[in-house]
C-alpha cells in the first residue's frame, strides 16, 4: 500500500473513527482503524460492534492495500503535526509508515484478517433528511435516556414519525423529553429504539453535517450516509414505553418566567444543594411569588425568588434540580413555561414561543 491524501482530510476522518474504536481485551484488533487504500480513495474504518463508521477519503494512490492500526496512536501522532499538508503512508515489512516533509513515524499494525466486517443495510427503509434536523432532535433528548442496562428500551431514543415529522423520545422514568422535528415523507418510517451510548458516538460524528443524509432502517440496525460518511449502528429490539399516557392535559397551576432567570437561580441553588439534589419550589399566584429553596446542613441555604407570571392554584413541590436545569439547552424560547398539577404530579416545561419540546419531571418523594 502505498498512498498520499491531504492531512486534514485524514485528521479529521481518523478522529471521528478512533471515537467509534471499542476496548476489547479479548478482540485487540477493535481499538483499531482499518485503512483501504482502493479506487481514488483511503477509506478509514472502525467498529465497536455496536456501531459501525466509514469514511472515504480522497487520495492519490499508487498502490492499493488495506492496513489496521490502533486509531489512538494515529490519530495522535496526526493531531500534532502543525505545518504539514499532505501526508503519505506506506505499507513496509508488515510496518506502517507515516511521514510528511517534517515528521515520520513507523505504526506496528494488526492483522486485517480479525477486523470485523461493518454491516451493510439492505434498503428496506429508506428516507431523506437533513443531518442538522437529526442531530437537533438527538440532542433536544438524548440526556433523559437511562445509563442502566437493565432495561434497554430505556437506555436508548426512541424515534418515530407523526404528522408533523420525526418525534424523538427519550425518559428513564423520572425525566423524558420529547422533541419534533419537522421533515417530510416520512410518514412510514415507523419506529427505532437507538442505544444510548451509540447516540453519543452518532452526535460527534455528525454533529457539523450541513448536507442530506440518507436514513435506512431494518429491525436489527440503522444506516446514516452522507458525502463520503456511512455509520451503522445496532438498534433495540423492544417496546418503548406508552409515554403519552402520562403527560398531562391540563394543569392546576402555570408560571411563565425568563428561561435565563430560572438558569441562573438553578446554578446558584446547586451551591447549597444536599446530596439527593433536592430543591423546594415554591409557586403562590395569591402572593405573585416564585420561590426556590435548597439547603444543606454542611454549607447552608438559599431562598430565591425569581419574577414570574403565576395563574392557577399555589402549589409547593419538590425535585432533583439536575433534572430541570437539563432541559434549558432543548428550548430556544427566551421564556419558559412550568404547569403543575399539586403533589406527587409531574411538572412539565415548554418554550412559551417553541411548541416543538416537552419535557416532564417527576417530583421527589422526601
Amino acid at each position: 500500500m502505498k498512498v498520499e491524501c491531504i492531512k486534514e482530510k485524514l485528521y479529521s476522518a481518523v478522529s471521528k473513527a478512533d471515537k467509534v474504536t471499542g476496548k476489547n481485551l479479548t478482540l485487540p484488533v477493535l481499538s483499531c482503524v482499518l485503512l483501504e487504500a482502493k479506487g481514488n480513495f483511503l477509506t478509514v474504518k472502525a467498529t465497536n460492534l455496536d456501531l459501525g463508521l466509514e469514511i472515504k477519503v480522497p487520495a492519490k494512490i499508487e498502490s492499493e492495500g488495506v492496513v489496521a492500526v490502533p486509531g489512538s496512536v494515529l490519530n495522535s501522532f496526526l493531531s500534532n503535526l502543525q505545518d504539514d499538508k499532505s501526508i503519505n503512508l506506506e505499507l513496509v515489512e508488515g510496518n506502517l509508515v507515516v511521514f510528511s516533509s517534517n515528521n515520520k513515524a513507523v505504526i506496528k499494525t494488526f492483522t486485517v484478517d480479525d477486523f470485523p466486517t461493518i454491516p451493510s443495510v439492505e434498503n428496506e427503509k429508506v428516507f431523506i433528511l437533513a443531518a442538522a434536523d437529526f442531530v437537533k432532535g438527538l440532542k433536544a433528548v438524548w440526556y433523559s435516556a437511562s445509563t442502566s442496562n437493565i432495561k434497554p428500551e430505556l437506555s436508548s431514543v426512541y424515534i418515530h414519525s407523526n404528522d408533523d415529522g420525526l418525534v424523538f423520545v427519550a425518559t428513564d422514568s423520572f425525566r423524558l423529553a420529547e422533541k419534533t422535528v419537522k421533515a417530510k415523507k416520512v410518514e412510514e418510517f415507523g419506529s427505532v429504539l437507538i442505544p444510548f451510548k451509540n447516540v453519543a458516538d452518532i452526535l460527534k460524528i455528525i454533529n457539523d453535517e450541513k448536507e442530506e443524509m440518507e436514513v435506512n432502517i431494518t429491525k436489527n440496525q440503522i444506516s446514516l450516509k452522507f458525502s463520503n460518511t456511512y455509520v451503522v449502528s445496532r438498534v433495540i429490539d423492544g417496546v418503548f414505553p406508552d409515554y403519552k399516557q402520562i403527560i398531562p392535559k391540563e394543569f392546576k397551576t402555570e408560571v411563565v418566567v425568563l428561561k435565563q432567570d430560572l438558569v441562573n437561580t438553578l446554578k446558584i441553588s446547586n451551591i447549597f444543594s444536599d446530596t439527593f439534589n433536592q430543591i423546594n419550589i415554591k409557586a403562590l399566584a395569591s402572593e405573585k411569588k416564585f420561590e426556590f429553596r435548597t439547603k444543606n446542613s454542611n454549607v447552608g441555604e438559599n431562598v430565591n425568588n425569581i419574577q414570574a407570571a403565576i395563574t392557577g392554584e399555589d402549589v409547593e413541590i419538590n425535585f432533583n434540580f439536575k433534572y430541570i436545569i437539563d432541559c434549558f439547552q432543548s428550548i430556544d424560547s427566551d421564556s419558559v413555561s412550568m404547569s403543575f398539577n399539586g403533589l406527587a404530579k409531574p411538572m412539565v416545561i415548554k418554550g412559551v414561543s417553541d411548541k416543538s419540546f416537552t419535557y416532564l419531571v417527576m417530583p421527589m418523594n422526601r
